[in-house]
């Protein structure tokens, strides 16, 4: 066994991580960034180090600063968790290289897995069925565009290197085509620093199910069962359960050819073989080399500790359990709670969590490394916690779950909460029955309810400052207590003497009184960085015409026009952070100037009852499951 494991990751997975190793008596050796200097994963590891800026590219991404710590600090192997170097071949070989163990498959499988257009060969050849697509890296829109001819759209441009919905965008008909291979290319080389891209024919309505797999080092390979991840928004994942609500049949094929898949190529870590299903039919989409991030649901069901079995495996340990050990008992779902807004389409709302309060109980499983005070940078994935529930039965666990959301509590930042409250207690997910559209289908239905927290059953966690003046009041009446959610007292706020009472828009809304009539501001939906601006002063914009691409949490966000007009100013330059509500550029008619009262933006939420301007990635709404 390993005496001391870099562990070249951060947040929730390098948490586990560290607490998998603590229980195999192996040290640990956290990296951070400056913005996790106080993280959990730093103070719990044996020892850490600063390895640079926020930026992942300086910091996490950053091969030798992260082979410096290991040297520095004696270590013999290194866990990538998943993300960042994960799936990166190129790492691997340099750990080998300097006496490190990688904690993963081998330099070999992984490049041939790990790289999705050799993963699609390799899964042919194996006789695994696979979705029309291109056999080699897309360079050009013009490549599409003919590709596309031929196989029919939507088309799906996803990222080589990638997984975890990132880097994948949709093209439904030719005219995105140009839009979604850039957009799929940037956020490809943003968050894997690869940014090969090919592509595949859209499935518009499919399950989307995963066999995990564990091999050693000797030929030996088992399954943990599958867990189906079609509950989805802009093509990552939300939520997954095991086992998947699919034909016995069905799941025995999908087990065998999996683990035919593993042994043809010698692998021999933990994997994840990711399928999608039609009917009574499958296709090979990837193979994950890495940890997924809900191996919790088959932990639960299986009783077995993935992330131990992986350490051991590359310890050199042959496998110590066969098939028939491995008997699955009751049902796990995961809920990813995510800082984002699904009320504004997804959008990320990073800031700091003033109150969090974890849920518990029997069969609840809260996999985090949040806690109150904890800044939820935009730098980085928009994950807080992975909440899982066990039940001896499919309908034990969902009401488990219903129970656990309702006793979270996340103050300080917008999350994924009142989704799930609503989503998990619908026939649509009673039945078992969703697709990767079920989650765009269901937010068309109830958006409204998602805008409001108390309709969402939100209560408390529903107040934070970054919701609009919402506030939490504890009041009691004739003795019993209640708790109120108030929306809209900032906003009523009468204004300081001599304020200006000019007001920024609202995405795209009019300027209020103090701007001109009939000039409209397009305004940043998020916080993030202005990562392209694709128009200047005098263009003529046409609605829906993307006028910016703003970078947040790794995706790419494009912002559009909502009404025709010309091109005034040009407020932010590419590169600069913005804020939720910062103008980029103001549209009119070009008759006269535009001179807003310098001073004078605040945050859009101030301004009650105006509706969004924007549309936050224009293709993702259209395609996206």
């Amino acid at each position: 066994m390993f005496k001391r494991i870099l562990v070249a990751n951060r947040g929730e997975i390098a948490l586990r991580i560290i607490r998998a190793c603590r229980e195999l008596d192996v040290a640990t050796i956290a990296v951070y960034s400056d913005a996790d200097r106080d993280a959990l994963h730093v103070q719990l590891a044996d020892e850490a180090y600063h390895i640079g800026p926020a930026a992942a590219a300086q910091s996490y991404l950053n091969i030798e600063k992260l082979l410096a710590v290991a040297a520095r600090s004696r270590c013999d192997a290194v866990h990538p968790g998943y993300g960042f170097l994960a799936e990166n071949a190129s790492f691997a070989a340099a750990c080998a290289a300097h006496g490190l163990t990688f904690i993963g498959p081998s330099v070999a499988a992984m490049a041939r897995m790990g790289d999705k257009l050799a993963a699609r060969e390799t899964a042919r050849t194996a006789n695994l069925p696979l979705v029309e697509g291109s056999t080699a890296e897309v360079t050009d829109p013009a490549a599409v565009l003919e590709i596309a001819e031929r196989i029919g759209y939507p088309v799906a441009i996803k990222a080589s290197a990638g997984g975890g919905g990132k880097g994948l965008k949709v093209a439904p008909t030719p005219a995105d085509v140009a839009s979604a291979w850039s957009l799929a290319r940037k956020e490809a080389a943003a968050y894997f620093g690869d940014g090969r891209v090919y592509l595949e024919r859209y499935l518009a309505r499919p399950k989307h199910v995963e066999v995990q797999v564990l091999c050693d080092r000797y030929g030996a390979a088992v399954h943990l069962g599958e867990r189906d991840c079609s509950l989805q928004r802009r093509h990552q994942k939300l939520i997954e359960e095991s086992p998947a609500c699919i034909a016995s049949g069905l799941r025995e094929r999908m087990h065998a050819a999996a683990l035919n898949l593993a042994r043809r190529i010698g692998y021999d870590s933990v994997g994840t073989i990711e399928c999608l299903v039609d009917g009574d039919s499958f296709y090979f989409l990837e193979m994950n080399t890495r940890i997924q991030v809900e191996h919790t649901v088959s932990e639960m069901v299986y009783g077995f500790d993935l992330v131990k079995a992986q350490i051991r495996v590359a310890a050199g340990e042959p496998l110590w359990c066969s098939q028939d050990d491995l008997v699955p008992r009751g049902h796990a779902i995961e809920c990813r709670i995510n800082a984002e807004a699904p009320g504004r389409d997804f959008a990320p709302a990073p800031g700091r969590i003033i109150r969090y309060v974890e849920p518990g109980g029997p069969g609840i499983r809260v996999d985090s490394a949040a806690f109150a005070g904890w800044e939820v940078r935009a730098d980085y994935d928009s994950l807080i916690a992975k909440l899982v529930a066990w039940g001896a039965d499919r309908d034990e666990a969902r009401t488990r779950m219903l129970r656990a959301l309702r006793e979270y509590l996340v103050d300080g930042v917008e999350t994924t909460i009142p989704l799930y409250r609503l989503l998990i207690a619908d026939p649509a997910f009673r039945s078992g029955e969703y697709t990767t559209a079920t989650v765009a289908e269901f937010l068309k239905q109830r958006a409204a309810a998602l805008r409001e927290p108390e309709a969402a059953g939100a209560g408390p966690s529903a107040s934070s400052p970054s919701a609009g003046g919402v506030q939490t009041l504890t009041v009691e009446v004739e003795g019993k207590r209640f708790t109120v959610t108030v929306a809209g007292l900032q906003s009523r706020a009468p204004a300081a003497p001599g304020a200006s009472s000019w007001v920024a828009p609202v995405h795209g809304a009019p300027l209020a009184e103090g701007g001109h009539q009939g000039h409209i501001a397009v305004t940043s939906p998020m916080h993030g960085i202005l990562a392209e601006l694709r128009v200047k002063p005098g263009d003529a914009v046409v609605p829906g015409q993307v006028v910016a691409v703003v970078e947040a949490m790794k995706m790419m966000n494009e912002v559009t026009a909502r009404a025709p007009g010309v091109v005034l100013s040009v407020a932010a330059q590419v590169g600069q952070t913005v804020e939720r509500g910062t103008t980029l550029v103001t549209l009119g008619d070009g008759s006269r100037p535009h001179h807003p009262p310098e001073g004078a933006y605040r945050s859009p939420d101030a301004v009650p009852g105006e509706s969004p301007g924007f549309e936050q990635n224009r293709q993702d709404r259209r395609a996206t499951p």
